[in-house]
């Protein structure tokens, strides 16, 4: 193993057994290094992989210190990457969100209280179909961070805002092009909004995975040739 992955491993044992904890300052440079056993040149660019990563935080003048590393921050770097990779994966993307809406969809249903219901259900109504078709994709991605939100998992919701938001453009296009797009999300919004607040799971859960994957197939025709 190089000596960067091992000064890598030495500082994340160090937060995983609380050695280091969120906010924390680390010990000087050549105080570390001596610490850990390896010299300050794989010191330095260990601290500086685990800097990109958001794991630490290095601020000029004053030191090196542990972020608060919550979910939403950790997830910053995969966002990075999302962003490289949205005009030739956004039916990868797609598949993803498949994948992590419904289960959203689902612990809402479960946990999601009565008050916090009525407003999704009130959220869809907050646009019409004369709205602008950014205000109509903005009420799209609030409705579906509200749901990921009430999931209670920060990590699901990050991941869930993350990619949606990464699909956005696509949605304008959409938006813009199929004649009955802000109808069928209106209908189908309505209708997952409607079975959270009746607390059933299964079907918030079924009609998620049916409102992406009509999102999702209408693309994959259409960005064929």
């Amino acid at each position: 193993m190089a000596l960067t992955d091992v000064a890598i491993e030495k500082i994340k044992a160090m937060i995983l057994d609380g050695r280091l904890k969120p906010g924390d300052k680390l010990p000087r440079e050549a105080d570390l290094a001596e610490q850990l056993g390896i010299s300050r040149s794989p010191l330095r660019e260990a601290v500086s992989v685990l800097s990109m990563l958001r794991i630490l935080d290095v601020r000029r003048g004053d030191g090196t210190y542990v972020t608060s590393l919550t979910p939403d921050l950790l997830l910053e770097t995969m966002s990075f990457i999302i962003d490289f990779h949205q005009d030739s994966s956004i039916l990868d993307l797609f598949e993803v969100r498949r994948a992590l809406e419904p289960m959203a969809a689902e612990k809402a249903a479960l946990v999601m209280s009565d008050a916090d219901a009525a407003d999704l259900l009130a959220l869809t109504d907050a646009v019409d179909a004369g709205s602008p078709v950014g205000d109509v994709v903005a009420n799209d991605l609030e409705f579906h961070h509200r749901i990921a939100t009430a999931a209670g998992n920060p990590v699901l919701c990050s991941f869930v805002d993350s990619v949606a938001g990464r699909t956005q453009q696509a949605r304008i296009w959409r938006g813009i092009i199929q004649a009955d797009a802000f109808e069928q999300t209106q209908r189908e919004h309505r209708a997952i909004a409607q079975a959270i607040a009746d607390h059933q799971p299964s079907i918030a859960a079924a009609l998620s995975l049916t409102h992406v994957a009509a999102i999702e197939n209408w693309i994959r025709h259409n960005l064929r040739p």
